[in-house]
């Protein structure tokens, strides 16, 4: 009874939450899977079951073998280009630069506007006008005598210039992951390995990059996540074109305006299952991790 007593309230507080997740979020998923394993091409056909049929025929469809090398080549270019800058920046921060809060501020300021607000900005940046029609970058290499861009419009590249305003915002966030654990590191640690002899880079190479390993495998698990399923970034600074062609982009076509729901939710399903590669084993390492500590 007494026991009763003590979970019972904790578990009246969160039932309302754990029936909104199972409805909205578990439920939705399933009934997103049902429709991908019918026949429903038509806002009025009825939808008949076929199993994976859908799952296997959208292979044949050239715009999808498209929109996954451009998820392909965004995700490297993203998730690198954050991961190296966010670390440089964080190294710099740690090593005591004065104004180091007014810095982290501005570092961190980029991830507080949406993703939406961004691309309008990047849009303007990145805009692949040449000579007297140039903006943005283009105006500015121009001036210096640099050779104009196509950007995002270019045919083999376009995707990694459409990574740089995504790493431009999480870039900071990064750096405050990195710095959290850099200060982390404890400094008895830094100084038994100077006095065993080793340089300022030994110590970072041997020690502190070492520890900082959970602190990399999260950053790298929250931005492969983002770059999977980017959209609102996309479509801000192109639109809908096939040049700049992601799944969750395709996705959106093909259940508004292609009217083809069960195509729709076969891309949202293998968005699901590619997140779920992303974030299921770190999930698993962490639940191991807070066992055995």
């Amino acid at each position: 009874m007494r026991r009763a007593r003590t979970w019972l309230p904790g578990l009246l507080l969160v039932t309302p939450s754990i029936i909104a997740i199972g409805v909205f979020v578990y439920g939705l998923l399933g009934w997103n899977f049902q429709l991908a394993m019918t026949d429903k091409h038509s806002q009025v056909a009825e939808g008949e079951f076929v199993g994976l049929k859908n799952f296997v025929d959208i292979w044949d469809l050239p715009r999808w073998h498209l929109s996954v090398s451009h998820t392909i080549l965004f995700t490297v270019v993203f998730v690198l280009g954050a991961l190296l800058l966010g670390w440089l920046l964080a190294f710099l921060m740690e090593k005591g630069i004065r104004g180091e809060g007014t810095f982290r501020a501005i570092y961190l300021f980029p991830m507080a506007i949406s993703f939406v607000a961004t691309g309008i900005v990047w849009r303007w940046l990145m805009n692949s006008g040449t000579g007297e029609r140039a903006v943005g970058l283009n105006r500015l290499f121009g001036y210096l005598g640099l050779p104009e861009w196509q950007w995002f419009r270019d045919q083999d590249w376009g995707m990694a210039a459409m990574a740089l305003p995504a790493i431009w915002q999480m870039s900071g966030y990064v750096m405050a992951l990195f710095l959290a654990g850099f200060r982390g590191v404890p400094e008895e640690l830094r100084e038994a390995a100077r006095v065993d002899g080793c340089t300022e880079w030994g110590v970072y190479r041997h020690v502190v990059l070492p520890l900082l390993r959970p602190v990399l495998l999260s950053a790298l698990i929250i931005l492969g996540h983002i770059s999977l399923k980017v959209f609102d970034l996309i479509v801000a600074v192109s639109g809908k074109q096939i040049i700049t062609d992601v799944p969750a982009v395709f996705m959106w076509v093909a259940v508004f305006d292609s009217h083809d729901p069960a195509k729709g939710a076969t891309i949202a399903a293998y968005i699901v299952v590619s997140v779920a590669i992303f974030v299921i084993p770190y999930l698993i390492w962490s639940v191991r991790k807070e066992r055995t500590s």
